[in-house]
């Protein structure tokens, strides 16, 4: 795993090179074509004759394009790079240097890491990687973001294969679950823009901005700023790099694992002039519990070195893993996102229908792998159901799978519109914080209303189990949890107190 790895990507018409931005762009910011071409004032059909290459963009669209879609810059130099080709060479902007905001302030010496801190840990399923860098700006300008890169192999050295495999199983935005924060203690969130979206790279910009407002770093200002991702092992490769690709002052490394994997870890050093040699100082090994920890640390390392730490496993990590991992652990490496993510609390955002069919059909995709990946780690008695935004998908779309085989309920656009005044309560679980189990009292009998995709608004009844699952899911896609239906004086036992796994629910 590395932030570093640079592509050759092959040859691409100017043309099909601005197609394929667009096409990117929309769907990064999953919007429908219909939802884009309101948001850039233009009609549905133009959108999609440009996007099918059967009109040619013009300068307004690419630029329309680039704000609705917050692409920074990257649609409008497809385009510029296309008129180009073209032979039609586009007038001269107002000012020699392009905007600060499009400028990547990394390739003009404007930056010093202070320290640049990596943390990786591993919890038999998943690997979590945390970075934290200071940062000085040493330029004259202020500096608006900064960009990263998160790319993987699974088999270093064998790119057949590992191209085969990210080819057919692409590294999503979604098990992903990139988070940014800027200043000590993660004072304030930052938001990204995509910049690459690649089957195994992923290419950000960090925006000093949220939305509470803009902290720029200025001239001779220094912050830290951190991130944190999670790649699944298997797409992970049992390898971690660090390149020096700005003036450092120190580097540091720690990987933390499992102890009863019985890890081995060493640790290569290369740069442009010279082959790999092992590091000149040992990495420091200590166990914490029930982990092992590798830690290694550098002063000034020259520009364009090359770190790179390796590891093998005595014993086989499922095995391990399925003994010890919590069951939110193991949620989580299945790409549940857990209770503490904010957007679980935040009600989904709808879907347009019939427009935004073809978004409802791609995220019904979603939830039934997710519902797949989740039912082969844990036997459901009583049903389960799974909720868009519990995937990191922010719409209103949710699958039920009732017990004893019956049919799966997808629903797009739910909510309750009558409840029956008959009530009881059973004990919940939760994919998002599956380590308990509560007491919620729910309506034995509710009216929902949803939409099916060619937009027809429908009421379904649903009772007793089935109609509680439904209610969770809908609570879901609601920003609630099931928590906030309990008494106040009742509280969540811990799953290894509860006698009711597996069987179904009683009335």
């Amino acid at each position: 795993m590395t932030e570093d790895q640079d592509l050759a990507p092959g040859l691409v018409l100017p043309h099909d090179a601005f197609v394929e931005e667009f096409r990117r762009w929309r769907d990064v910011r999953a919007l429908s074509k219909t939802a884009l071409a309101e948001a850039m004032g233009y009609s549905r059909s133009y959108v999609s004759k440009v996007e099918s290459g059967h009109e040619r963009a013009s300068r307004e669209f690419a630029k329309a394009a680039d704000i609705a879609l917050g692409a920074g810059g990257a649609l409008r130099r497809a385009w510029r790079g296309y008129e180009q080709a073209r032979g039609h060479q586009p007038p001269h902007p107002r000012t020699p240097t392009p905007p600060e905001y499009l400028v990547d302030p990394t390739q003009h010496g404007s930056l010093l890491v202070e320290h640049d801190h990596a943390e990786l840990h591993y919890d038999g399923h998943t690997y979590r990687a945390t970075m934290r860098r200071k940062l000085f700006n040493n330029g004259a300008d202020p500096i608006t973001r900064y960009l990263i890169r998160i790319s993987v192999d699974r088999f270093p050295g064998r790119p057949d294969q590992s191209n085969r495999l990210y080819r057919d199983q692409p590294l999503t935005w979604e098990e992903i679950d990139l988070h940014a924060w800027w200043g000590e203690d993660r004072a304030e969130p930052m938001q990204f823009v995509p910049q690459h979206d690649r089957d195994a790279v992923k290419e950000v910009w960090l925006l000093f901005a949220n939305d509470s407002g803009h902290f720029p770093l200025y001239p001779g200002e220094s912050t830290w700023i951190e991130y944190t991702y999670a790649v699944g092992d298997d797409k992970w490769g049992n390898w971690f790099q660090r390149a020096v690709r700005l003036p450092t002052k120190r580097l540091s490394i720690r990987l933390d694992f499992p102890a009863e994997l019985g890890p081995s870890v060493w640790g290569l050093h290369t740069s442009m002039t010279a082959d790999s040699m092992p590091f000149r100082t040992a990495i420091s090994d200590q166990h914490e519990g029930d982990r092992r920890i590798y830690s290694w640390a550098t002063e000034d390392p020259p520009m364009n070195a090359r770190y790179r730490l390796e590891w093998h496993f005595r014993r086989r990590p499922a095995e391990a893993a399925t003994r010890q991992a919590k069951p939110s652990e193991t949620m989580r490496s299945l790409g549940v996102i857990q209770h503490d993510e904010p957007l679980l609390r935040r009600p989904a955002r709808p879907f347009t229908l019939p427009e935004d069919a073809e978004d409802a059909k791609r995220v019904v995709s979603e939830l039934q792998a997710a519902t797949a990946r989740v039912a082969r780690a844990h036997v459901f008695g009583k049903g389960m159901g799974i909720a868009a935004n519990q995937i990191g998908i922010d719409r209103a779309a949710a699958m039920i799978c009732p017990p004893a085989g019956a049919d799966v309920i997808t629903l797009f656009n739910p909510r309750v519109i009558e409840s029956s005044d008959e009530v009881d309560e059973q004990y919940e679980g939760c994919l998002s914080f599956f380590d308990v189990r509560g007491m919620v009292p729910r309506p034995l009998s509710v009216h929902v209303e949803h939409q099916d995709l060619d937009g027809t608004r429908r009421i379904t009844i649903f009772n007793q189990g089935v109609a509680r699952l439904v209610q969770h899911e809908v609570d879901h896609l609601h920003g609630r949890f099931y928590t906030d239906r309990m008494a106040p004086d009742v509280h969540p036992i811990p799953v290894e107190l509860y006698r009711g796994v597996g069987a179904d629910w009683k009335y």
